[in-house]
C-alpha cells in the first residue's frame, strides 16, 4: 500500500513541474540575439536552461525573475511580466567593458509551441510572401520537428511563380524561414531532399560566360554576350531545349536534373545577409548535387535553425557559368532531422554514393581550402580517420568539382565515394 501511494504521490509531483520551452529575444543596443529557454516550473519555483546554462528563478502573480549562471561563472538577471504566450521585461548584465559595471537591455519572449502528437507530421505549406535576406529576425513561416516532412514551393531567382507572376523582389527569394524544434547553436541540421519536381513549362537563363571563367581573349571577343535565353521544359519527357536557336542548335536538347541553387540556415547574430550570398551557413551555394534524393547538412546558428530554401534551377552545368542557370520555380518536399551537439565547420552534402563538402570563399584558392578542412574533419568525425588516413585517402580518391562561378563567392567540393570508406 504504501508502495502505491508513494507512486501516486510521485506522479502528481512529476506533473506540477510544467515544462516550457520559449524563443527569448535579447535587445542590445539595438542589437537582437535569440536564445532557447528551457523552463520546469514547480509551483511558482522555476528551474532549467537559458542557451545551455543553468537557471533558477520565480513566477508569481504574472511576474518573472530568472537568474543564470555561464560556464564562465558571470552572473544575469531577468525581470519583467509573462501570460501565457508572452515575457517581456529587462536583464541585467554584465557590462563587456567594466567589469566593475552592469549593462541593462530589454528582452522579450514567445512561447513555442508543444507537439500534440507523438506521431511525425506532413504539412502543407503554401508561401504568401518571400525573404530576400537570411536573417534570424525573420519571423518563421510554419513550425516543424524532426521526422516531419513539408510540402511547399519556390518561386525562381526573378521571383516569379509557377503562374508566370511577379509574387518577390528579384535576386533570388527564398521560401521560409520554417523553425525546426530542438535546433540550437552547435547542433547540425540534416535536410532530407524527398522530391524536386518542376512545376511550369520554362526557364530562363542567359548566353553568357562568367567573368571568373574568361580570358583576356576571350573576354574580348564576349561583349555581346549576356542576353535572355528562354528554356522549354518538357515536364513528360525531362528534357529542356531552347526556345529560338539557330541551326547548330536546333536538335540540342538536355535531360533535365532539377536542384536548389539556396539553401540555408540563418547566420549568427549580426547583419542580416543577401541571398545572394553564401557562408558556414549555407546560402546561395548553387551546387548541383543539391538534389532530390540527396541530404544536406548544414550547421545551426540559431534557435530552431531557421531554414531557407529557394533558386530552384531545373538544369545547372558545374559553375553556373552562364550567370543564371535554367532559373524556374519548383514543387519541394522535404524532411529534417537534427545531430545533437555536433558542429561542422561548412555545408556538406551525401548521395547515395558519395560524401562531399562545399568550401565557399572569395577565391577557388580558398575555397579548395576550405573543402579540402571539411573533408577531412568528417573523415575524422564520422570514419574515424587521423589525419594520416585522410591524407592517404585524398590523396589516391579525392574529387573536386567547381560548384559556382557566379556569385560574389566561389564554391568548391571535394567528393569521395563512400565505398571507399570504413562503414559507420
Amino acid at each position: 500500500m504504501r508502495k502505491v501511494l508513494f507512486l501516486i504521490f510521485l506522479s502528481l509531483t512529476t506533473s506540477a513541474q510544467a515544462s516550457e520551452s520559449w524563443l527569448l529575444q535579447l535587445d542590445r543596443w539595438g542589437n537582437p540575439s535569440f536564445k532557447t529557454l528551457h523552463l520546469q516550473d514547480d509551483g511558482g519555483s522555476l528551474s532549467g536552461t537559458l542557451d545551455g546554462d543553468r537557471l533558477s528563478g520565480t513566477r508569481k502573480n504574472g511576474q518573472i525573475l530568472l537568474r543564470v549562471i555561464d560556464k564562465d561563472g558571470m552572473r544575469y538577471e531577468y525581470k519583467g511580466s509573462v501570460s501565457a504566450s508572452r515575457l517581456q521585461g529587462s536583464a541585467d548584465f554584465p557590462d563587456t567593458n567594466d567589469a566593475q559595471a552592469r549593462a541593462s537591455h530589454t528582452f522579450s519572449a514567445r512561447r513555442l509551441p508543444e507537439r500534440t502528437s507523438s506521431a511525425t507530421q506532413r504539412h502543407e505549406f503554401k508561401p504568401k510572401d518571400y525573404a530576400n535576406e537570411f536573417s534570424a529576425t525573420r519571423m518563421p513561416v510554419l513550425t516543424v520537428w524532426p521526422g516531419d516532412t513539408v510540402h511547399t514551393t519556390t518561386i525562381d531567382s526573378g521571383g516569379v511563380d509557377e503562374r508566370g507572376v511577379t509574387r518577390a523582389l528579384y535576386g533570388n527569394p527564398q521560401t521560409g524561414p520554417f523553425f525546426v524544434m530542438g535546433a540550437e547553436a552547435g547542433d547540425t541540421l540534416v535536410v532530407h531532399l524527398l522530391k524536386l519536381r518542376l512545376n511550369r513549362a520554362y526557364a530562363d537563363s542567359l548566353d553568357a560566360i562568367v567573368g571568373r571563367a574568361q580570358t583576356a581573349g576571350l573576354a574580348a571577343r564576349s561583349t555581346a554576350l549576356g542576353r535572355p535565353v528562354r528554356w522549354k521544359l518538357d515536364l513528360e519527357r525531362g528534357l529542356a531545349s531552347p526556345e529560338q536557336s539557330g541551326d547548330a542548335l536546333r536538335s540540342f536538347a538536355v535531360p533535365v536534373r532539377p536542384m536548389l541553387g539556396g539553401l540555408a540556415v540563418a547566420p549568427p547574430d549580426g547583419p542580416a545577409i543577401s541571398t545572394g550570398d553564401t557562408g558556414r551557413f549555407g546560402g546561395n551555394m548553387d551546387f548541383n548535387e543539391v538534389i532530390e534524393g540527396n541530404k544536406i547538412y548544414l550547421p545551426v546558428q540559431q534557435p530552431g535553425a531557421l531554414l531557407y530554401l529557394g533558386d530552384a534551377h531545373a538544369l545547372q552545368g558545374d559553375g553556373e557559368t552562364s550567370q543564371y542557370a535554367l532559373e524556374t520555380s519548383m514543387d519541394v518536399e522535404f524532411s529534417v532531422e537534427i545531430i545533437k551537439g555536433k558542429a561542422i565547420s561548412m555545408p556538406r552534402v551525401e548521395s547515395p554514393t558519395h560524401i562531399m563538402t562545399l568550401g565557399q570563399a572569395g577565391s577557388l584558392d580558398d575555397a579548395l581550402r576550405a573543402a579540402t578542412a571539411g573533408m577531412t574533419q568528417w573523415l575524422e568525425q564520422d570514419y574515424g580517420l587521423s589525419l594520416s588516413d585522410s591524407a592517404v585517402v585524398m590523396g589516391s580518391s579525392v574529387q573536386y568539382t567547381v560548384a559556382n562561378l557566379a556569385g560574389r563567392s566561389v564554391g568548391v567540393a571535394a567528393k569521395i565515394r563512400k565505398e571507399l570508406l570504413p562503414h559507420r
